[in-house]
């Protein structure tokens, strides 16, 4: 096990599939202690069980980070436990594909409450623990990473409310990042180009079907492993270097 990470505590959101799992493993293999927070608690526990067999430390938190609240008692439960939080990766978001006429309302709903208010809820209640740990932490630095999306830089078709949240996670990343920048605390957002999660079996079939199924055959899509070492790459860089923007992208099938 590596140890660039090692007497730091990190919180992963959506910890429960996809990339989140991924990238608590990867923090973990790193030395981080590892909050596992996600709504799904069983899911959080054989992740948990399987990063302590391989020597490292985990923390469950069953939350729902779009209730403030909840939020607020994950990082709470997070600084009670280990003392100390010194890396939040904002991962939880939901991908609902389809066109803005004729979409499910609460599918927006669901989207914007993850991807837009979980993240912001998170952040804000993390903020000041983040703040003190890069005055007084083992490695005098701080990192958030918000997991976002190239749909938010680029607005496609059929991803217009997806680009809302997207476009609106990336804004906010840039705007904290000049607030605490000069405190030590790293803030940077990693966009994937093309990765294929259990997200996508959330979407309609006949979505799935128009949108992505045509892309199967043509991209080498990014795997979660992959977003988990873009994440790993920027928190354990030298406390000079920072990272404020990580694109990952697939590659075309040969």
């Amino acid at each position: 096990m590596t140890t660039k990470l090692t007497g730091t505590v990190a919180l992963v959101t959506g910890a429960s599939s996809g990339i989140g799992e991924a990238t608590a493993r990867r923090l973990a293999e790193h030395g981080a202690a590892v909050a596992l927070v996600a709504r799904r608690k069983d899911r959080l526990g054989g992740l948990a069980a399987e990063i302590e067999q391989a020597g490292g430390t985990a923390l469950v938190v069953e939350a729902d980070i779009t209730d403030r609240t909840q939020a607020e008692a994950a990082v709470e439960q997070t600084v009670e436990r280990f003392g100390r939080l010194d890396t939040l990766v904002n991962n939880a978001g939901v991908m609902l594909l389809g066109p803005v006429v004729g979409a499910d309302a609460e599918e927006w709903e669901r989207m914007i409450a993850v991807n837009v208010r979980g993240l912001l809820y998170t952040t804000r209640v993390a903020l000041p623990h983040l703040l003190k740990a890069a005055e007084d932490g083992p490695r005098r630095v701080a990192d958030i990473v918000n997991i976002s999306s190239v749909a938010g830089r680029v607005a496609m078709n059929g991803l217009g409310v997806y680009n809302l949240t997207k476009f609106g996670v990336n804004g906010f990343t840039e705007s904290l990042r000049q607030e605490v920048t000069q405190r030590h605390v790293r803030v940077g957002v990693l966009e994937p180009g093309g990765v294929y999660t259990e997200l996508a079996s959330h979407n309609k079939p006949e979505i799935q079907d128009a949108m992505i199924t045509p892309l199967l055959g043509v991209v080498e899509f990014l795997a979660p492993e992959d977003i988990a070492d873009g994440v790993a790459y920027m928190v354990t860089r030298p406390r000079h270097a920072s990272i404020g923007e990580l694109w990952i992208m697939p590659t075309e099938q040969a």
